[in-house]
């Protein structure tokens, strides 16, 4: 028996994504229900990867099973492709496993040609109907099948309308549609060289090649890298019988959710447009309706659509997102998937659904993307700068938050002055796919055209950026870099601001406030999460201030204060210099002795903010040279206040120069050379601990000391025995009874392979992974990003390692040294501190591996939370106590 690569709609079902493709598996999901969706069959996502196995080629077998299903279609049909007489028309889109919207390809009206045009003008008695599905079939096939420019067809249709003098396409008749035809096939031929194609099994390989194709195009690349969809998973290809909504004011198209994307409310939301194609809502070129409106113009179609769209849900459980096309006065259901939302309306359609008794609280706690939490601890303006704003336009708000930034007009613009440290907003005509990398770093998203369901709006949504859509009063001149809105000229680099949740538009820069996530789902979402995550999640904070926010963020702990930060305030950096340039280990305790109240000060209002919860304090990491002046006239400056020589400066900056900082005189190798840095560190930690376990007998103070970059037990039990012969003896004249804990950070690959050994000596481990997997890869975090864009071109690597830990490399030597330190030292815990830590995957590898904790930064807290539990609930662990 061949390989099954094509299945008929009727012979899937939901449960085969993964063949099938969501929307394949949806559709033969809806099939079964009984609902009225265009017949038609899916090419599976492994004739995806074969036709890249087969060198980009679609083989004898695969083409000819769709050929005999393509004979079993028109039979379902009862019309025939390529047959002027009845003709079958189809379409051709991609349906990932993952959702992915706009980033791949689709062709509609396909079947058509120059006889079939005449025989479809003839059976549907609509020759105007007929001639513009075929001048849309052209120059959808064109670009496409053949990468021609989709700008130059507007151009023409623009040319078209301008010289008849009207605005819309509506207005144009049969022999103006019989026109853009033939204008379309001449552009065609002198771009290609070649007549449009006429044959429709050839137009349909083509397709069906183009959207595997399309697996791969660059905006898919950056799409799934931000989303890590994996390259191997393929698309699958769906050939539906065409239904048209553009054949007359009895006809129609749209696209609805069962609950409002932006706010979660349970009500139909959406928009058609009547006498239109697909693409014309989805593409933002005609301004819609309200899906509420159809409830007038068709009440029966539309009583017919609102049951369907409540048994989807009801179904699915989840709130959908549908396509649907009137014909005559008959709907059909092109496709649903559940829909993408913004993080408010997340939450509140988890919680909803609970109460409505649909799921329980663990598939609600599963329901919400942790990344998006983030859209939810975003800013909105200040208040009382808003009330003294007046707003210069208006158009649909798409996506919630508050933008302020300078104008730009294209994606690369967007970039260049994103690296510039610059914030702006994207203003386009409408986005499209390849503009995602400029919609990724914009504050905010300004278009002139389309929808709430344009792409503008869906990807924005999806990414928590700010989105204002559609609004028609703004003139975009891209040539000259600017646009007018309500008489006023605005040009790149201007300021302007966006109200995501009221669709204004501010000529000018409005003050943002932060978010405050306190709402009654967040804190109801959260408190499940909570209660179903075993790993516990800390926070990376070197100040007062950042713990307080971790802590309002609900983090149990402090899993890394980098102490260096401290070092470089204005008041401490001279003593710092001062005990660098110091040649005898007099002067650099002396020096030392300065800095120590400072640090006990900061250490004080860590503890104070954790409330007695832990905190894990890593001691001095970074090379020397970074607390030194680089530019001559600082030198100078710093030389005399020193009351040292500029040479001799010179001399020490010189004598500090290292190749590769990175793995330099740095870490636990600076308190080996120099063991009073270790002996201050320490005293400054004991101290703040004694004087804030008096001010609150009723905590229990357990100070953590955290000694970084140790690669060999014997350097750990150098500096162990320093920190502890200091502790000590604090303790011991304080008369209070206090334990501590020294642990290590483990960074490098031989800390993780010698990790029974280093037990032997630390209490605790936190997995560094910036600098491990800087390591293991042999790469510097700081130069990678130069280089990694071509790995991620040529599929050697699918994602950032330092965004979404490496769990074949990296995370084989994670897993290594925690088996090996829980051998030595059962009661040994176990964190990891690097940025991987408010990562949801790596999070879901560090709750497989068995650790105690996660930590990360402060806003990225609720992330952790919220991916633990889910991991908890997801997966069982390699070894639960």
């Amino acid at each position: 028996m061949a390989h099954k690569y094509v299945y008929l709609f009727s012979e899937g079902n939901g449960s085969m994504r993964e063949l099938l493709g969501g929307k394949g598996a949806n559709l033969a999901e809806m099939t079964n229900l009984g609902m009225p969706v265009p017949q038609g069959f899916t090419v599976t996502t492994e004739a995806c990867t074969q036709y890249y196995n087969d060198g980009r080629q679609i083989n004898e077998e695969i083409q000819a099973q769709i050929y005999e299903y393509l004979a079993k279609m028109e039979e379902i049909c009862g019309k025939k492709f390529a047959d002027p007489e009845n003709p079958l028309l189809v379409s051709v889109r991609s349906g990932a496993r993952a959702s992915m919207p706009g980033m791949m390809d689709t062709i509609l009206n396909l079947g058509l040609n120059d006889v079939v045009v005449e025989g479809l003008a003839k059976f549907t008695n609509n020759p105007r109907f007929a001639y513009d599905s075929y001048r849309r079939f052209i120059q959808m096939f064109s670009d496409v099948v053949m990468e021609l420019s989709k700008k130059r067809f507007e151009e023409i249709i623009d040319d078209v309308k301008a010289k008849k003098g009207v605005k819309q396409d509506v207005e144009l008749d049969t022999d103006d549609m019989k026109n853009l035809v033939v204008l379309f096939k001449e552009f065609y031929k002198k771009e290609k060289g070649e007549d449009f194609p006429q044959d429709p099994k050839v137009q349909l390989m083509e397709a069906v090649k183009a959207v595997f194709r399309s697996w791969d195009n660059p905006r898919a690349n950056v799409y799934r890298r931000m989303n890590e969809i994996p390259y191997d998973w393929g698309t699958a290809v769906n050939v539906q019988s065409m239904v048209f909504g553009n054949s007359g004011n009895n006809s129609g198209t749209g696209v609805a959710f069962t609950r409002n994307p932006a706010t979660g409310e349970k009500a139909l939301f959406g928009e058609y447009l009547i006498n239109a194609q697909g693409e014309d809502v989805v593409a933002g070129v005609r301004t819609p309706s309200p899906i509420s409106k159809l409830h007038e113009e068709m009440p029966e179609v539309y009583d017919q659509f609102a049951d369907i769209a409540n048994r989807l849900e009801q179904h699915y459980k989840d709130m959908q997102d549908m396509e649907f096309t009137i014909e005559n006065g008959k709907l059909y259901m092109l496709q649903t998937r559940n829909g993408k939302r913004t993080a408010a309306a997340a939450l509140k359609v988890a919680v909803d659904l609970v109460d409505e008794g649909m799921i329980d609280e663990k598939e609600a706690v599963c329901r919400v993307e942790p990344k998006q939490l983030d859209a939810l601890l975003h800013p909105t303006f200040d208040a009382e700068a808003l009330k003294k704003a007046q707003a210069v336009g208006k158009g649909l708000a798409a996506s919630p938050g508050a933008a302020c930034g300078r104008v730009v007009f294209t994606a690369e613009e967007a970039k260049e002055w994103h690296a510039r440290g610059e914030k702006v907003v994207l203003v386009r005509l409408e986005t499209s796919p390849e503009d995602i990398e400029g919609m990724q770093v914009a504050q905010g998203i300004l278009t002139v055209r389309g929808g709430m369901t344009s792409h503008a709006a869906v990807v924005a949504r999806g990414m928590g950026t700010c989105c204002v859509s559609g609004c028609g009063d703004i003139v975009v001149d891209y040539e000259n870099k600017k646009f007018t809105l309500a008489g006023k000229e605005y040009h790149e680099g201007d300021y302007i601001s966006l109200d995501g949740s009221t669709g204004n538009i501010y000529g000018e820069a409005i003050a943002t406030v932060p978010a405050d996530p306190g709402s009654g789902y967040f804190g109801r979402l959260m408190g499940w999460a909570d209660k179903y995550r075993q790993l516990k999640v800390y926070t990376n904070a070197d100040t007062p201030r950042d713990a307080k926010q971790a802590r309002a963020f609900g983090a149990q702990g402090i899993g890394l204060c980098r102490t260096e930060h401290m070092f470089f305030e204005e008041t401490r950096i001279k003593a710092m210099r001062e005990m660098i340039v110091a040649d005898n280990t007099e002067d650099r305790k002396k020096a030392l002795a300065k800095i120590m109240p400072y640090q006990q000060g900061d250490f004080e209002g860590l503890y104070e903010a954790m409330e007695g919860n832990p905190v894990v304090i890593r001691f001095l990491d970074p090379p020397l040279h970074e607390f030194l002046p680089t530019k001559e006239e600082d030198i100078k400056e710093i030389a005399g206040e020193l009351g040292i020589t500029v040479e001799h400066l010179h001399e020490v900056i010189a004598s500090l120069h290292e190749f590769n900082p990175m793995m330099g005189h740095r870490g636990c190798r600076l308190a080996v050379s120099y063991p009073e840095i270790a002996e201050m560190q320490t005293t400054a930690v004991i101290n703040a601990a004694i004087n804030v376990q008096k001010a609150h007998p009723d905590w229990t103070m357990v100070p953590e000391i955290m000694i970084p970059l140790v690669g060999e037990v014997k350097e750990l039990k150098y500096v162990k025995d320093v920190v502890v012969a200091t502790a000590d003896a604090i303790i011991k004249a304080s008369g209070i009874d206090m334990k501590y804990e020294v642990g290590t950070m483990i960074e490098i690959p031989r800390a993780a392979l010698t990790a029974d050994e280093i037990a032997t000596e630390a209490e605790f481990f936190s997995f560094g992974t910036n600098d491990l997997t800087q390591m293991t890869f042999g790469f510097s975090r700081d130069d990678a990003g130069k280089f990694l864009s071509y790995y991620y071109e040529k599929k050697i690597y699918e994602s950032d390692p330092f965004a979404h830990l490496d769990q074949k490399g990296v995370g084989k030597l994670v897993k290594m040294a925690a088996e090996l330190g829980r051998k030595t030292r059962p009661s040994i815990h176990l964190g990891i501190c690097g940025e991987h830590g408010g990562d949801p995957t790596s999070v879901e590898f560090c709750h497989k591996v068995g650790l105690n904790y996660v930590s990360c930064s402060p806003y990225r807290v609720p992330i952790a939370r919220l991916a633990a539990a889910q991991a908890a609930i997801k997966a069982p662990r390699a070894m639960d106590k």
